[in-house]
């Protein structure tokens, strides 16, 4: 049985995700923002548990984490949690800045680097959620693609530290999926939303699935995935 943690499993792909984990008989740690959070992902995902996390201040999460039983080993950290917010650069303050890096790109490194211990002792894999911007910016999409464009180095640096500990690292970059964010986007857009024009959220499961379960002879770095219609 492999033990997961997992962030952003309350919705969107990570919910799926979560959701096909449990199904199989894997142990789950579900990072929450408070404790009346963790009890709704715990009552998702029966025999799971949360640690109680705020990903919105990261300078936070080692206090946060240090009051809590942690467990020995840890088969995958899965980041899956993330923010969107768009706009003109020319429009946005560093307050919008610094919530997007801090959820997007400084929370997934500190998780990572208060994880690895357990990560290096179970010879585990990170799996970085991105996504299309983490590889190029469009016209208001700044903050946002600066995030995941640091998501993509902190993976690929990362890949390159930990592959002497046996540690796997993969970034998974999902075009258009439906979930809560795009339909936030599309609002901002102004556009209809259609989900199926998108990919469904099962679809990009079952490639994640994919990549984790791959075995140890191999590893896939990057995974790149565009809708199919």
């Amino acid at each position: 049985m492999a033990t997961h943690l997992i962030t952003g499993a309350g919705s969107g792909m990570g919910a799926v995700v979560a959701r096909r984990l449990h199904e199989r008989g894997d142990d789950l740690l579900l990072i929450a923002r408070d404790a009346g959070r963790g009890k709704e992902l715990t009552a998702l995902y029966p025999g799971s548990r949360a640690l109680v996390g705020d990903l919105a201040v990261p300078d936070r999460l080692a206090w946060a984490m240090s009051h809590q039983v942690l467990p020995d080993r840890l088969d995958s950290l899965l980041h899956f949690a993330g923010v969107v917010d768009l706009g003109p650069v020319g429009d946005f303050s560093p307050k919008g800045w610094h919530h997007q890096l801090n959820v997007n790109l400084i929370a997934p490194a500190e998780l990572t680097r208060l994880f690895l211990p357990q990560l290096r002792a179970a010879k585990g894999q990170v799996v970085f959620v991105n996504s299309g911007s983490g590889l190029r910016a469009n016209a208001e999409w700044a903050a946002y693609a600066a995030s995941k464009h640091g998501l993509k180095a902190l993976a690929d640096a990362l890949r390159e530290e930990e592959r002497p500990n046996g540690v796997r690292v993969t970034s998974v970059y999902p075009g258009r999926t439906a979930t809560p964010m795009q339909v936030k986007i599309h609002q901002h857009e102004g556009k209809e939303y259609d989900a199926s024009t998108v990919i469904d959220p099962e679809s990009v499961a079952t490639a994640f699935l994919t990549a984790l379960d791959l075995p140890r002879d191999a590893e896939i770095h990057d995974m790149t995935i565009r809708p199919g219609r």
